[in-house]
C-alpha cells in the first residue's frame, strides 16, 4: 500500500494546530511500562509508527535506544523534531525521521527488537493491516506495544456523538477491550506478556473544558492549580495495575512478543 496523502492531509491539519507544543502527553506512559519488560533499552532498535509528538521516543532515546520515529504526516514529524530540541545532543543523535505509511514501512524483514504505536491502531477498520505490517519489520522474540482507548468509559460516548454528527476529526475510530484487543494480537502472532492502563490527568471534563476556552481566547493552564492529595493519587496507582481496573481506564495498553 502506497503513502496516501489524503490520511497525511487530516493528520497535517490536526498536529498543524498543536504545533505552539501546547499538548497534553500521551494519557499512559509507554517508556515506563516498556521498563517494566526491558528494564535496559541500551543498544536496542526501536520504532515508533504514528508519532505525533514523538515524546514517547525521545524518552526511549534519551534511555539509550537507537529509535526511528515512522509518521505519514509532515506536520507530526516537524513537531516531533520541535519536541526534540529540547533534548541533549546525545539523545538527538539516536533519533531518526521517516515519512512514510505505516502500513507499507521502508525497511527490512525483522529490522526492529521493538515496535510500539499509540492511538493509532483505532483508526483502521481492519487492525490485522496494521499488525501484519508492524510483525514483519519486528525480529522473532521481539516486542509490540498497542495503546488505544478503553471501550468503557465516557469518552467513548463522547466520541460517538461527534461521530455521528460528523463533527469527529478523524471521521471514525474505533475503541477495545483488554480481552478483544488480546486476541487480535495472538491471532497476529504476538503473546501478551504485559499489560496496563491509566485514567486522564487532568480529567477529560478539564482537558475538553481548556480546549472550548482556548478557543475563544481563554487561556487555562495545562493543568489546574490544585494539590493532588497523595493517598488518592497512590491509591490510584495501585488501581490501575488490576486486571479489573483495565477495563475502567481511558487508555491502555498490551506489551506482546513476537512468537
Amino acid at each position: 500500500m502506497k503513502y496516501d496523502p489524503t490520511k497525511a492531509e487530516i493528520w497535517d491539519k490536526f498536529w498543524a494546530q498543536r504545533m505552539d507544543l501546547d499538548v497534553y502527553p500521551p494519557v499512559t506512559d509507554i517508556a515506563s511500562e516498556i521498563a517494566e519488560v526491558v528494564p535496559d533499552v541500551r543498544g536496542w532498535r526501536i520504532i515508533e509508527i504514528g508519532a505525533g509528538t514523538g515524546r514517547t521516543s525521545i524518552e526511549l532515546a534519551r534511555r539509550g535506544a537507537d529509535v526511528t520515529i515512522l509518521d505519514i504526516s509532515p506536520q507530526s514529524l516537524e513537531l516531533a523534531k520541535r519536541f526534540a530540541q529540547k533534548a541533549d545532543p546525545a539523545t538527538r543523535k539516536r533519533l531518526h525521521y521517516v515519512l512514510a505509511d505505516g502500513l507499507d514501512p521502508p525497511f527490512e524483514p525483522e529490522s526492529f527488537d521493538l515496535l510500539f504505536h499509540q492511538g493509532l491502531l483505532e483508526h483502521f477498520r481492519n487492525p490485522f493491516l496494521l499488525l501484519e505490517a508492524n510483525r514483519r519489520i519486528i525480529k522473532k522474540g521481539g516486542l509490540i506495544v498497542v495503546d488505544v482507548p478503553q471501550t468503557f468509559h465516557v469518552y467513548t460516548i463522547l466520541k460517538h456523538i461527534q461521530m455521528l454528527f460528523g463533527g469527529w476529526f478523524a471521521g471514525w475510530e474505533r475503541q477495545f477491550t483488554p480481552a478483544s484487543l488480546t486476541r487480535i494480537l495472538k491471532r497476529t502472532g504476538f503473546e501478551s506478556i504485559h499489560a496496563y492502563g491509566d485514567w486522564a490527568r487532568p480529567s477529560l471534563v478539564y482537558r475538553v473544558l481548556r480546549g472550548i476556552l482556548k478557543r475563544m481566547g481563554i487561556r487555562l493552564p495545562m493543568y489546574p492549580r490544585i494539590s493532588t492529595d497523595s493517598a488518592f493519587s497512590s491509591l490510584a496507582e495501585r488501581l490501575r495495575r488490576k486486571r479489573l481496573f483495565l477495563w475502567t481506564v481511558l487508555s491502555f495498553g498490551v506489551i506482546g512478543r513476537k512468537v
